[in-house]
């Protein structure tokens, strides 16, 4: 199994604390761990979601932080199959405060056309991109990639609505075979960018109201490991339980945290 995700950051700070052990005493060097173990609370994770409009963005924002379609609080951004959002609007993880995901307009709306897109919603800001489509991916959300990508900054394609895609597959094709339509779904979802000018790009299955099937684990594992190595245990800790895997690294994660604090205490 993998090192828990903050391991290598977690590796870059172990001798600081013991130079200030030596060189200032054991109350310098406890405040040094203290000062590192609130950081980690506070690192800010910013994420983007954007796409088009009907793509399910406000519904996956509020999977990936746990909200059911059936919650109604202030927390959950709200869903529906008109643009409901018209404006950048942040939402805050409501157990890790520091995680905010950002439900982005609709590409090409009025408000805010594809060429002045990230410099509306304040691209700066975002730790990486995440492009939703309900089905193909259109020139808008090519364009957007391209530009995040010449900006250096990390974008992922989700082909959202797959419980809704399967459903539909099942009804109308007699011969049903569900990894052949996964397939089939992907192949186009690909083909489909590559044929805009996207190379060897990678398409995440995912539904967001049964995250536990198709690629969300998979998009779980890439946006860790791409992710700068201070900000994966923060994701981590953040993201929805779907399956055994994800509650092994939480734990991993979480010990290794009660480790720094054991650590502390010794001092």
């Amino acid at each position: 199994m993998d090192d828990p995700p903050d391991t290598e950051w977690e590796w870059e700070h172990i001798e600081p604390f013991k130079e200030e052990l030596q060189t200032n005493g054991a109350a310098a060097a406890a405040e040094k761990i203290n000062a590192y173990l609130k950081e980690w609370d506070t690192i800010p994770l910013n994420i983007a979601i954007t796409g088009e409009t009907g793509s399910g963005k406000s519904t996956f924002v509020n999977a990936f932080r746990g909200l059911d379609k059936k919650d109604q609080s202030a927390a959950a951004a709200p869903t529906g199959s008109v643009e409901t959002t018209k404006e950048v609007k942040p939402y805050p993880h409501p157990n890790f405060p520091n995680v905010t995901l950002w439900d982005l307009p609709g590409i090409g709306t009025t408000n805010f056309p594809a060429a002045k897109y990230l410099e509306h919603v304040g691209f700066e800001r975002f730790d990486f991109f995440i492009i939703i489509s309900a089905d193909r991916f259109r020139e808008n959300d090519v364009k957007l990639a391209k530009e995040i990508q010449r900006m250096e900054k990390k974008f992922y394609f989700v082909r959202s609505k797959m419980d809704h895609s399967m459903r539909d597959e099942e009804d109308t094709q007699p011969d049903f075979n569900e990894e052949k339509t996964l397939a089939k779904i992907r192949v186009d979802c690909v083909q489909g960018l590559e044929n805009q000018g996207m190379r060897s790009p990678q398409v995440f299955l995912v539904s967001s109201r049964q995250l536990h099937l198709y690629d969300f684990d998979l998009l779980q594992e890439t946006l860790e490991r791409e992710l700068p190595a201070h900000k994966r245990g923060v994701l981590l800790l953040a993201m929805p339980i779907v399956n055994l895997e994800i509650i092994n690294k939480k734990k991993e994660a979480l010990q290794s945290k009660i480790k720094q604090v054991n650590a502390k205490c010794m001092i």
